[in-house]
């Protein structure tokens, strides 16, 4: 099968083309390039992520779960920003066609797809070793983006959900040893929240206009909280009793749960300040389901202090200072 028609059987195809707003794509896969309508009173929100195999993913997987992941993790960049996604792109690099490959991981790419209502645009396809490009594009209200700086004295810092399951979830898929009391619903769960994680669109798009500063935790809470105080020059600090323990982490000790939390990565979760006049939204937003939590505040001076404590800068996952995933 050539690139033609490997593109023609597994990419365009309706369940991905279809998944968005039909209204925001003149012209999708097909041309040269892909052609967008823009939203009056929009700006565009762009993202590109790259998944190399051994790094960003396990060298065992299946490719439902790898497609839903590639375009998950892309998404959770515009949740970061406090977009509505729009469209993507996929850059596929395959060492062969295989065809099993191809419909699994096509199906899973549908899939999340589907769930974040966004539509494939165009792309490309090659030959090489396994890598797959994602970029994406998502809509915000002119100047109501959502940016790492801005916080303010005084602001809380909040979390979008449970930290720690996302390295809980690597460990287990990588095979590591497991407490002997880890409940099998447990491990099911922890596993596809490593997978399939569920990026925070709903909740980013509630955070537009209101919340000062943001972004999403991808490489660790210490040091994705460090980016947004060195974007907004303040200090965060950060209290440890008041992370959001996930009761599928309770089978291990303590110790290893809070350093899954303050500095394991792979939780797409949203990292946020609000102003304390806005405090009765926390309320608003956990009763719609959003397991949000004030985890600490924002005040003068720099850096990230753990229980009056500073922290090291680097406390998380940094390309080129590791060789296993991050």
């Amino acid at each position: 099968m050539g690139e033609f028609g490997l593109i023609g059987q597994y990419f365009q195809r309706a369940a991905l083309e279809q998944a968005g707003r039909p209204s925001a794509v003149a012209l999708g896969i097909g041309d040269d390039a892909a052609l967008l309508e823009p939203t009056p009173g929009c700006q565009w929100v762009i993202s590109t992520d790259s998944l190399v195999q051994g790094v960003h993913f396990p060298e065992q997987y299946s490719p439902a779960d790898l497609g839903y992941r590639a375009l998950a993790v892309a998404v959770s960049d515009l949740a970061a920003m406090a977009a509505r996604p729009v469209a993507f792109t996929l850059a596929l690099t395959l060492p062969e066609v295989d065809e099993s490959w191809l419909q699994s991981f096509s199906d899973g790419l549908a899939e999340c797809a589907a769930d974040h209502r966004i539509s494939l645009i165009g792309g490309d396809t090659t030959r090489g070793p396994l890598n797959i490009g994602v970029s994406v594009f998502g809509e915000v209200l002119s100047g109501r983006a959502l940016r790492r700086s801005g916080a303010q004295p005084r602001d809380l810092l909040c979390i979008g959900g449970p930290v720690g399951e996302g390295a809980a979830g690597l460990a287990v898929v990588l095979g590591q040893a497991v407490p002997e009391t880890l409940l099998a619903s447990d491990r099911d769960y922890l596993t596809g929240r490593f997978w399939r994680p569920q990026a925070q669109c709903a909740l980013g798009t509630a955070l537009a206009g209101v919340a000062t500063a943001g972004l999403d935790v991808s490489d660790g809470l210490l040091q994705d909280a460090g980016h947004l105080a060195r974007a907004s020059g303040l200090a965060l600090h950060v209290r440890s009793a008041d992370l959001p323990h996930s009761p599928a982490l309770q089978a291990w000790p303590a110790t290893q749960q809070l350093d899954w939390m303050l500095r394991g990565g792979d939780e797409y979760v949203l990292l946020f300040t609000l102003p304390p006049n806005q405090a009765a939204l926390l309320e608003q937003w956990r009763e719609q389901g959003w397991s949000v939590s004030v985890i600490g505040e924002a005040v003068t001076g720099a850096g990230v202090w753990l229980d009056q404590q500073r922290v090291g800068g680097a406390d998380g996952y940094q390309h080129f200072k590791e060789s296993t995933h991050g």
